[in-house]
């Protein structure tokens, strides 16, 4: 395990709380020496087991990790995606044993943080409450997402809308540049996403690169026209509750310079 803190500047955590609710330098300096202790993971590690009794909680610093069921037929069902920045399972201090699982999906530096860090953040600092209750209840508000596309928007618009929700998500750590993001769900993992098979995946990937939507290249997604794109599949980011959103300059510098 590396103890190395992480600077503010490239602390995906803080990157994206600069996003909701106010913080001062005290209180980004405490969230960086949350993700003192870190470890990797290779793809497909479980870092959480249904079941689990949570001794703390778990923070991707970098890579993909996703949240999924297992249906009593064996099936797989993706129910999240976790992206730098986001806590796994900070419900879990008051939830007790997880009843999912969460897994890396590419090679993944994950934060463990202990309990009792997070418990003296929060009852010692209501701003860091707050902030960490935001970042929750986002989680939250990401699902009812999901679950309104699942029932409601038709499968191509359903692909746009997540491919929309994951450049800017990974647009407020750094990790994306104005247009384009990386995209490392392979077909079968979007099927398992979105409840649909494979095939159908396939088809309207091609679909949406005729259209000149999308394009796909080297496990990453570029969106000629974002404003397009968001128009296709009514995308509006008011889910994300966005105090203040990514200023489109400081993106591209971002991707221009790296952490």
């Amino acid at each position: 395990m590396d103890a190395t803190v992480l600077p503010s500047r490239s602390n995906p955590l803080i990157l994206r709380l600069r996003h909701g609710p106010d913080l001062d330098a005290g209180d980004r300096a405490l969230l960086a020496d949350m993700a003192r202790v870190k470890r990797s993971l290779d793809p497909q590690q479980d870092i959480v087991r249904a079941g689990d009794v949570a001794a703390g909680v778990h923070l991707i610093l970098e890579g993909f990790a996703f949240r999924y069921k297992i249906i009593d037929d064996g099936q797989r069902q993706i129910i999240g995606l976790l992206l730098p920045g986001d806590f796994c399972d900070l419900q879990s201090i008051v939830l007790g044993p997880s009843d999912h699982y969460i897994a890396a999906l590419t090679p993944c530096i994950v934060a463990d943080i202990p309990q009792e860090q997070v418990d003296s953040l929060v009852f010692r600092d209501s701003r860091l409450a707050r902030a960490l209750w935001w970042a929750t209840l986002v989680d939250e508000s990401i699902l009812r997402e999901w679950l309104a596309s699942m029932g409601q928007r038709p499968a191509d618009k359903r692909i746009a809308h997540l491919f929309c929700e994951l450049l800017l998500r990974q647009q407020l750590v750094g990790a994306a540049g104005e247009r384009d993001c990386p995209l490392p769900l392979t077909q079968p993992m979007l099927a398992d996403i979105l409840g649909i098979t494979t095939i159908h995946v396939s088809r309207i990937l091609r679909d949406l690169r005729l259209a000149g939507l999308i394009q796909l290249k080297d496990r990453r997604l570029y969106i000629p026209n974002v404003a397009r794109l968001r128009s296709f599949c009514d995308f509006d980011p008011a889910y994300l509750h966005l105090v203040r959103m990514p200023d489109p300059d400081a993106v591209e510098e971002a991707a221009r310079t790296g952490p």
